[in-house]
């Protein structure tokens, strides 16, 4: 046994060598770290004493003192030669752990920053890496960093508290708010603490997947197994890593890594905000290949298109798109009432269905499962700034017709009160307030607009009744929950007996964005997307995707005034957010020299300082508004995770 620990501890010696070689190269330490240079330069806030710990070894990276730290390479392999004294009892140690004895002293050692750093014991640290071995037994004191809002330093403030509850060194994500993701996607309460069982069948699921993600890991290098993890635990559940074959389990990752890596962040989000259903590339435009001759195209309904206004102008949009591509399309209408989506996807499917339309934004989580386990079907979600690259989102700019409409209830307000009807505090939607509010201050710089919304408690018609206020901005289109909320116009006069007098509203023209989209599939120009993010679409007043109309009652001069903005808008020559904005708080947002960017007005999380009310947090929302939110939230990525399904 002594000849194979020889070849084991040669064998380590080239690892050690060839890493010290190459750190110098470099310009970098080739020695393990040494944690008491590190605290020299940094506060700390006290020790906590965390007793006998199993440690993942590849999460050592140092020593407490310089010591014998020049007998290491960074790698923990040895430097000295096969005759030296640390050698031999090198030698020692590795005898024991290839014998009856194995390595059984845990070492001493110091973690910071989820790091560990060795007091005693390098030398059976450095036998173990070298027979990989993946844990190892050890007396661990924890050095805390002082707080503060470095972003390292509050992810593992985030780690500390998931270290609590579940004892598990090695799961590191990119951001520490995913712990107490990872904790409700395994369907645990915040504050539970894991059972024994629970660990250790989490580290068995969790050892696999790490293992099958490795061998990926490269091409998505900025994601973290722990990450691609939590991607995968909103498509599969987590019993599936231990069912599925390690093949199986490798697909898997594969289809949800482009979504984990473009959920990281948001401004992996890329903003279409004008029509192109023509290709660019040379290569694309005179290659026949791969260009489809016919589509399959399905269209998803949640609401009946005879009780609900939103449906049916999709359902108008579907109209139209058949009526213009003839025998080049064939098309089915998939009802999905009941809101079953997946089902209705998977009903899409079975129909040999190329293209999915899902027509609201509700479906967007089951479009996510769904297309990444159909990578063959385009589907596409009628919502906004979502972080998939397997689902294409398409929305209008309607911020750009409530300006108008917003200058029109300015003009025609008595009193300066103008009501504004807003549905969820989603991506947008506070655009599209401010817009309003801004359109109504061109025209009467004493407007004041007086806030409500549908998913809180009350009702805003009767509550603008009680204040006085004449002319309302209603919803846009209505379901048939919320029937008495709207007419088919958004701004109206409202008058005693409850007589509403029609003056302006969005009208939508879905069909000619579907058929932009479903030409750039057939010109392959859908291909030419930019790779590593997710694509929304977003098209205004000058892509013909929507429009403004406007009521009989409406005065000349006004009619005249809403044509100009329109025109305007179509034209680039006015901007509605290029102008002063100060919020509520008197903070000034735009100096107005300059033009908003698509994705600042997208993310809009402010209101106008002449607008009265808020915008209402996930504790006063109605519970069937909580999941739109949770998806299209302006504050999302603060919102408390959703517990699901306990998984282990």
């Amino acid at each position: 046994m002594l000849a194979e620990c020889v070849e084991y501890y040669n064998k380590a010696l080239k690892s050690g060598q060839r890493y010290a070689k190459t750190a110098v190269s470099r310009g970098s330490f080739p020695y393990p770290l040494v944690l008491d240079d590190l605290l020299e330069r940094q506060s700390t806030a006290g020790f906590q004493d965390l007793g006998l710990v199993s440690i993942p070894i590849s999460l050592i990276v140092g020593t407490k003192s310089s010591g014998r730290t020049y007998a290491l390479a960074g790698n923990f392999m040895p430097l000295l030669s096969i005759e030296s004294e640390f050698a031999s009892k090198w030698l020692n140690l590795c005898n024991d752990q290839l014998g009856d004895t194995g390595i059984h002293d845990p070492i001493k050692c110091y973690e910071y920053m989820g790091r560990f750093y060795v007091e005693e014991g390098n030398k059976r640290v450095s036998v173990l890496k070298a027979l990989d071995a993946s844990m190892i037994s050890a007396d661990v004191t924890r050095v805390i960093p002082s707080y503060s809002d470095d972003d390292s330093i509050r992810d593992y403030y985030d780690f500390m508290d998931f270290h609590a509850l579940s004892g598990i060194y090695g799961i590191e994500f990119t951001s520490g708010s995913s712990y107490e993701k990872l904790q409700a996607a395994l369907g645990f309460d915040p504050g539970h603490v894991w059972s024994e069982e629970e660990r250790r069948s989490f580290l068995s699921g969790f050892t696999k997947f790490s293992k099958a993600f490795q061998k990926h890991a490269k091409k998505h290098g900025d994601i973290t197994d722990a990450d691609a993890l939590l991607a995968f635990l909103d498509v599969y559940s987590f019993s599936d890593i231990k069912s599925l074959s390690i093949t199986e389990l490798e697909k898997s990752i594969m289809r949800i890594l482009p979504d984990a890596e473009t959920q990281k962040k948001d401004s992996q989000i890329e903003l279409s905000t004008t029509p192109s259903s023509k290709a660019k590339s040379l290569l694309t435009k005179v290659s026949p290949l791969n260009k489809p001759s016919h589509l399959n195209i399905a269209f998803i309904y949640a609401f009946d298109p005879e009780k609900s206004v939103w449906t049916k102008e999709h359902d108008m949009g579907r109209q139209y798109l058949e009526d213009r591509m003839g025998d080049r399309i064939t098309v089915s209408v998939i009802k999905a009432y009941d809101h079953d989506y997946l089902s209705a996807l998977e009903e899409a499917a079975s129909r040999d269905a190329d293209v999915i339309f899902a027509t609201t934004p509700a479906m967007i989580s089951d479009c996510r499962t769904f297309a990444v386990r159909h990578e063959d079907i385009k589907v596409l979600n009628c919502s906004l700034s979502q972080p998939y690259q397997s689902v294409r989102t398409y929305y209008s700019r309607i911020y750009e017709i409530k300006y108008i409409t917003g200058a029109i209830a300015g003009a025609m307000a008595d009193n300066d009160l103008i009501g504004y009807v807003a549905n969820y505090p989603i991506f947008s939607v506070p655009a599209s307030i401010n817009a309003f509010a801004l359109g109504a201050k061109l025209t009467n710089p004493r407007a004041k607009i007086r806030l409500e919304w549908t998913c809180t408690p009350g009702d805003p018609i009767e509550e603008f009744k009680s204040r006085g206020v004449s002319v309302v901005s209603n919803r846009d289109a209505r379901g048939p929950k919320n029937a008495h909320l709207a007419l088919e116009w958004g701004v109206y006069r409202l008058s005693d007996g409850d007589v509403m007098t029609p003056y302006a509203a969005p009208h939508w023209y879905w069909g000619r964005m579907y058929r932009h989209l479903i030409e750039s599939i057939f010109s392959r120009a859908w291909d030419e997307a930019p790779k590593a993010k997710a694509l929304n679409y977003w098209w205004g007043l000058d892509s013909g995707v929507m429009d403004i109309k406007l009521g009989d009652s409406l005065p000349a001069g006004v009619r005249s005034l809403a044509s100009i903005l329109r025109e305007g808008i179509i034209s680039g020559n006015i901007e509605p957010f290029k102008t002063v904005i100060k919020d509520q708080y008197g903070r000034i947002r735009n100096d107005g020299l300059r033009s908003l960017t698509a994705e600042e007005i997208l993310s809009m999380d402010y209101l106008c300082d002449n607008v009265s009310g808020c915008i209402p947090g996930l504790d006063v929302i109605s519970p069937e508004a909580v999941e739109i939110v949770r998806q299209m939230g302006i504050h999302r990525e603060y919102l408390p995770p959703e517990i699901k399904e306990k998984q282990l």
